[in-house]
């Protein structure tokens, strides 16, 4: 089991520094353009993959449990990012819905967890990490509410791709760099997100005021 464990972390850690460069090449590259495309469709591949060794670590090697949040969130955003670009509506989906109703059992499994436990990591991260979760959940349950044409009207799945696939990156980005300068916790994982953040005004900012041609009214 040990080897199997340290297998596990290398191809962890392997998928999630590849995700990571795939991540910042689709940030910097036009939007919805050849490169962005597969640089998007292999990051969300690589992240499959981190999601699975993650879920192993906790589960099958007993890894830290908070490290479950982390996993599901970038889990739950990439994959609701994508479902979102794939069919630029609102209208609610069985497989949309499954995946929130999952998300949200396994996060009341973590607070369970946490709360017999008691607080071993920085409140800062815990509580941002299960907030960020909690308000995208929340979010995707209330967009069902906005009606369709509004929604197509102001293309608001943009907006939305924007933030998931972003949000994704800012998870993996904040368990690299808390990982790699753990001395500096909790700065070296909540400034990350911080940054991920502005990222996401500037981008929303930017789609506002010029819109994204190779993303086509529908």
């Amino acid at each position: 089991m040990e080897v199997a464990h340290k297998l596990n972390i290398l191809l962890h850690i392997i998928t999630g520094s590849l995700a990571l460069i795939l991540g910042v090449i689709a940030l910097i590259t036009i939007k919805g353009g050849k490169t962005h495309n597969k640089t998007g469709r292999y990051f969300l591949k690589l992240i499959l993959i981190v999601i699975i060794t993650g879920l192993m670590g906790v589960f099958v090697f007993g890894r830290n449990t908070f490290l479950l949040v982390i996993t599901v969130l970038s889990g739950y955003v990439s994959f609701s990012g994508y479902r979102i670009l794939l069919h630029k509506s609102n209208t609610p989906k069985k497989i949309d819905i499954l995946a929130a109703i999952i998300s949200l059992l396994v996060l009341a499994y973590f607070l369970y967890y946490f709360k017999s436990i008691g607080m071993i990591w920085s409140p800062i991260v815990i509580y941002s990490t299960v907030g960020a979760l909690l308000f995208v959940i929340t979010y995707d349950f209330l967009r069902y509410l906005i009606p369709t044409k509004k929604y197509k009207k102001h293309r608001i799945w943009i907006y939305e791709h924007i933030y998931k696939m972003i949000s994704a990156f800012s998870a993996l980005l904040s368990a690299f760099s808390g990982t790699v300068f753990e001395k500096y916790q909790p700065h070296s994982q909540y400034i990350p997100s911080a940054l991920s953040i502005l990222l996401v005004i500037v981008f929303m900012i930017y789609v506002y005021k010029n819109g994204l041609r190779k993303f086509p009214k529908q």
